[in-house]
Order: structure tokens, then C-alpha cells, then sequence
């Protein structure tokens, strides 16, 4: 029964584009001491020991990460923006299917983690 329901919720987050992830809220807003640079690196670095690379692009005043879903590298799951602050950077988290309770939570672990200077 457990399996039918994470079969469920897995088939229901279906697939998104960057402009569909990009469109949700935020589901982590968080500042560091890194720069967009230093925070992309150990952002990259922690995830992927879960996934596959995920791609790094220049975004407004900083970076944005785009990280593929755990089976199908092609299609995003996330998208982290790193946006230049004075004295660091401020992190937004977008997730496909972040109101989903059953979702993976490395990405929001490596969000975490790369926090602190």
C-alpha cells in the first residue's frame, strides 16, 4: 500500500519546465555569506552525489542552478537562484511538486548545508 501511494505521488509531480518551476513559490529563501559563485560550487558539489549534473547559468545579478530530476536528467526539478547581496548572496529554492510531502529532500539538504561561510 505504502509503494502505491509513492508510485501515486511520484507519477502526479509529471514533468515541468524551467518557466513551470520558476512560476511556483519559493519553497526556501535563505542568505549566505558566499558569493553566487562560491554558493553555485558547493551547491553543485553536494547534489551531486544524488544526481546528475546539474547546469549553471548567469541569472540577473548571479547565478541560477538548474537541477535535473533523479531519474530523467533531461528535465529540471529545481531551480536554485543565487542572487549577489552586499556581504553574500540571498538563495531561492523553486521545486516542481514542492507541496508534495514525499518529494526528495537532498536538494533542499545541499540548500542548507552550502549556507555558512
Amino acid at each position: 500500500m505504502k509503494l502505491a501511494v509513492v508510485v501515486l505521488a511520484l507519477a502526479m509531480t509529471g514533468c515541468a519546465s524551467v518557466t513551470d518551476i520558476e512560476h511556483t513559490p519559493a519553497t526556501m529563501s535563505v542568505m549566505s555569506g558566499k558569493n553566487p559563485q562560491e554558493y553555485a560550487e558547493c551547491f553543485v558539489g553536494k547534489i551531486s552525489d544524488s544526481r546528475e549534473p546539474s547546469q549553471v547559468e548567469p541569472h540577473k545579478d548571479g547565478l541560477r542552478v538548474i537541477v535535473p530530476q533523479k531519474f530523467a536528467s533531461s528535465t529540471p526539478t529545481a531551480i536554485v537562484d543565487i542572487e549577489r547581496r552586499s556581504g553574500g548572496s540571498s538563495i531561492k529554492l523553486f521545486e516542481d511538486g514542492g507541496n508534495n510531502p514525499l518529494r526528495p529532500k537532498d536538494i533542499q539538504h545541499a540548500v542548507t548545508a552550502c549556507i555558512s561561510g
